[in-house]
């Protein structure tokens, strides 16, 4: 699947990422690398090359990158090793243990990059699949300002798309996002949304299920996994939208569906980053109807069916209880049925 960011074939189906996970960051019996204090400067200028198997222990990375990132100047040499970034995996699941990272397997976010590191890191670390320069705050729309224009990070190198696996009571879920424009999430094993949303549906059994605010899809997704016959997923935000109804395509193998139409392009969508009245993104054809949305959640109500049985509306502000109140009578008033807030 061609990706929108850099054009490569980098976006798979759900089987080709789950079919990697026993063994994709497992070293060989090859394999060695040191364990380095985080909080600590690099002890020495050196970093051990990838094994022969292609894979290098994520510390050996961090040198790697620390040292490039001294000798352009993003470091002094005497920062802690961390004050590199955050690194992203790719695909990130729960793991036991810190990972043996392949090639193309890294995005790295860092509040002190510049761009003649990033290109140095995404040329010279075999490992770095992109470099997104980051600030401090959560890229995208927030809830108590969906029509503020959002903040998003910068990518400055490489390719930011990346997926996390899910696994949830159905088939484990792959769920794709560029990650300068979209917030940080990254599967912990128990994944306590997972579980809210299985426990809603075992308990409403809905045959209609609505998620209002679907970021990439996660929720939405997992309702049509556990056999929903009829699930709209929704977002403000067009990188939320597009990835959800990207997602979509991607799992399509464990849905009831013949065919995913997809009914906009990613650049067309970034034009108009913010969208009041719901415009339909794509839809499925088959025994299972899923259909996304970008518009705002607070509209949704003139697409939608006059039976929706369930909701889920994940929100950032969930401690701003004023807001969760006022939207949930709002919804309960525009479109029914039950309500709730994973």
């Amino acid at each position: 699947m061609k990706c929108p960011v850099c054009g490569h074939d980098c976006v798979k189906d759900a089987h080709e990422i789950i079919d990697t996970l026993h063994d994709v960051f497992t070293p060989c019996p090859g394999c060695s690398g040191r364990t380095l204090n985080k909080r600590a400067p690099l002890p020495d200028s050196h970093y051990a090359s990838p094994c022969s198997c292609g894979k290098r222990f994520i510390d050996e990375v961090f040198a790697h990158m620390y040292v490039i990132m001294v000798e352009e100047g993003d470091l002094t040499g005497d920062d802690p090793l961390k004050s590199v970034g955050s690194p992203l995996i790719h695909p990130g699941f729960a793991m036991q243990h810190p990972p043996y990272l392949p090639p193309d397997s890294l995005v790295l976010l860092s509040s002190t990059v510049t761009q003649p590191a990033a290109d140095r890191l995404v040329r010279e670390v075999p490992e770095i699949r992109g470099v997104v320069k980051c600030g401090d705050f959560v890229p995208g729309p927030e809830d108590v300002d969906p029509d503020g224009m959002p903040e998003v990070h910068t990518l400055l190198a490489g390719c930011d798309v990346r997926a996390n696996v899910f696994f949830t009571q159905a088939e484990p879920l792959v769920v794709y996002k560029q990650q300068s424009v979209m917030h940080i999430e990254f599967p912990r094993g128990y994944d306590p949304k997972i579980v809210s949303v299985g426990v809603n549906i075992r308990k409403y059994r809905p045959r209609t299920f609505v998620d209002a605010l679907s970021g990439p899809g996660t929720l939405g997704l997992l309702a049509a996994l556990l056999d929903v016959p009829h699930v709209v997923l929704n977002d403000i935000w067009y990188a939320a939208a597009f990835w959800s109804a990207h997602n979509l395509r991607v799992n399509r193998e464990h849905l009831q569906v013949d065919e995913v139409t997809i009914l906009r392009e990613y650049d067309e969508m970034k034009r108009r980053p913010l969208v009041t009245e719901p415009l339909k993104i794509a839809e499925t054809e088959g025994k299972q109807s899923v259909e996304v949305y970008q518009g705002d959640f607070r509209h949704l109500h003139t697409v939608l069916p006059p039976d929706v049985d369930l909701t889920v509306i994940d929100l950032f502000e969930k401690r701003h209880r004023g807001l969760v109140d006022e939207i949930v009578r709002e919804w309960r008033e525009k479109v029914g049925g039950d309500i709730f807030i994973p």
